[in-house]
């Protein structure tokens, strides 16, 4: 069995997604929502996790914005891999399942039909072998596709499966599933991700380590691409601003100035 490996300043909450595949292990299902802000570290928390399970069938999905109106379009990433078991699920369940990945004619299907096939499909995936269901962005999951995980998850019981989610704070409501809060790094640890990353004068670690408060994606780019008036002036943001909303600013702000890509050879016109 591998452990999670070491995230500075992240030791309690790698020790919960310890806890959460041991139990799965065990045959006890686990469910798990990582919140917090956008920079904060809920992927590389998610990417741990992966990495420690690798007794575990792992199954992935990431939430698109674009896709969030597309019905089933989660469900879909996730399940996918688990399309092979679908014999091994009761015909009414298998046909609305199939019709709501469109690989079968009709509607969408009937959604609590999806969500008991959800449910079965695990199932019956973790009589073969631990089963790890990691899914980021959620609060840009579709409605139908969460509704039917979430389903599954209030369900299992006596399976080896462990469902872990992540989702930014403000995103959708699943206030009624276990949750690890994630929030900014501590001053020490702040400093030695910091220090690892980049070189910097004295002076602007100071400032960097003020306006960053913690955030872990602040810390690694802010350096590379902000003045002192900036840092010391909170991103250019009143200061009453969250900090994930100083943040997704200053880095719009930074992709605004990014120069369009040269026109590829073959793309100039003939002369």
């Amino acid at each position: 069995m591998v452990t999670v490996a070491s995230l500075i300043g992240r030791r309690s909450e790698l020790e919960t997604l310890e806890r959460v595949l041991g139990s799965a292990r065990s045959g006890h299902s686990e469910v798990l929502v990582v919140r917090g802000v956008a920079g904060v570290g809920k992927t590389s928390l998610l990417d741990e996790c992966i990495r420690a399970a690798e007794d575990f069938r792992v199954l992935r999905a990431e939430g698109i914005e674009a896709e969030s109106e597309l019905a089933f379009a989660g469900l879909h990433q996730l399940l996918w891999p688990l399309l092979g078991l679908l014999d091994r699920l009761p015909p009414i369940q298998r046909g609305a399942l199939e019709a709501a990945f469109g690989n079968a004619a009709g509607a969408a299907g009937d959604r609590f039909l999806v969500a008991a096939a959800t449910l079965g499909l695990l199932a019956e995936a973790a009589e073969e072998s631990p089963v790890l269901c990691v899914v980021d962005d959620v609060q840009w999951v579709d409605r139908a596709s969460m509704d039917a995980l979430v389903f599954a998850a209030r369900r299992l019981a006596a399976e080896p499966v462990a469902i872990v989610l992540g989702l930014r704070e403000g995103g959708a409501a699943l206030d009624h599933l276990p949750a690890l809060h994630l929030g900014g790094l501590a001053r020490d640890d702040a400093r030695v991700l910091l220090d690892r990353a980049e070189r910097i004068p004295p002076a602007d670690r100071e400032r960097v380590l003020d306006a960053a408060d913690g955030n872990p994606l602040a810390l690694l780019e802010l350096p590379r691409g902000m003045n002192p008036s900036e840092l010391a002036g909170g991103f250019g943001l009143p200061a009453a601003a969250p900090l994930s909303d100083q943040i997704e600013e200053h880095f719009m702000r930074r992709a605004a100035n990014v120069p369009p890509p040269a026109p590829s050879k073959s793309a100039t016109p003939e002369a």
